[in-house]
């Protein structure tokens, strides 16, 4: 079984502290806790969209050990070498992974010449359940809106293809321009706001978690309007 935990951004610095912004959290915990049964569950962070930023692992480790009390690690490749022992063990050991927001294009080229998507696609096949912000939301489908070629200008690029379907994260700053995309082409699409959260579970959509964003399907196959469907279950 393949699952997905999809957040279209937001999920800042500072929301250990507020019980408001930790919904999506607590129930990535929550269902990592079922996972690892009587064992401490553990989250492997996966930071390569931000060039494997440590300040951005620290926010993590404070969200899921501080507040839920997971055990955390983070999986470092840019400017080193991988390990391959050390680095399947990392794997090994996690109940979920997260990956995070940053740079889309730059992240999977990096996992893809480092050999890091290799353990990734073992993980995928195994089943372990996938989280993603942002960047780690949107590169496990066929196409992604995004503007990691060039800063500011947008545009479809291909992602892995795990997933079927196209989408944009933080929808609610897009909309405009991805729903026209969406028309032109007569696309079906998915649209994250920030501070939402869609699950997905063997290419099937189940569920949505909302800190104050919303999940859209985007219906544009008449190609005069987009029907826009709020996903809420």
């Amino acid at each position: 079984m393949s699952r997905y935990l999809l957040i279209g951004g937001g999920q800042g610095k500072g929301r250990e502290k507020d019980p408001e912004r930790l919904k999506i959290d607590a129930y990535i915990a929550e269902e990592a806790k079922k996972i690892a049964g009587e064992r401490r569950a553990c989250g492997l962070f996966i930071p390569t969209a931000s060039h494997d930023c440590m300040p951005y692992y620290n926010t993590f480790h404070k969200v899921y050990t501080g507040v839920f009390g997971l055990k955390t690690d983070v999986a470092l490749t840019v400017g080193r070498e991988i390990d391959p022992e050390k680095m399947g063990e990392k794997f090994a050991r996690a109940d979920f992974l997260y990956v995070g927001g940053g740079d889309t294009v730059f992240m999977l080229d990096h996992w893809k010449k480092s050999g890091l998507l290799e353990y990734i696609r073992a993980a995928h096949e195994s089943g372990k359940l996938i989280c993603g912000l942002s960047a780690g939301a949107i590169c496990w489908f066929g196409e992604m809106y995004t503007d990691s070629l060039v800063e500011g200008e947008y545009r479809m690029y291909p992602g892995l293809g795990w997933i079927e379907g196209k989408i944009s994260p933080h929808y609610g700053e897009r909309t405009l321009d991805f729903d026209e995309i969406v028309r032109y082409n007569r696309y079906r699409a998915w649209g994250l706001e920030d501070d939402a959260a869609l699950e997905i579970a063997d290419g099937a959509p189940v569920k949505s978690i909302s800190e104050g964003g919303k999940v859209w399907f985007l219906d544009g196959s008449d190609g005069a309007t987009v029907k826009k469907t709020e996903f809420h279950r």
